[in-house]
């Protein structure tokens, strides 16, 4: 029984120790920046639709027969 406590007691004082000096205090996870998917910048959304609207627009696009 006391092995299993002192296992126990050994993995909270890890986590403990973690949460105290991990990775955010040294702000490697807070100083890199966040990933998009291409569906969720706006930028590229509204990039997308507006070469949507010029393909629409154009008349001579490759994929009309001549």
């Amino acid at each position: 029984m006391i092995w299993f406590l002192a296992i126990v007691g050994l993995i909270v004082l890890a986590v403990l120790m973690w949460r105290a000096f991990g990775p955010t205090l040294l702000g490697r996870v807070d100083n890199t920046p966040r990933v998009v998917g291409p569906d969720d910048d706006p930028d590229f959304l509204w990039r997308l639709k507006r070469d949507a609207q010029r393909e629409n627009r154009d008349p001579h696009s490759d994929d009309t027969p001549q």
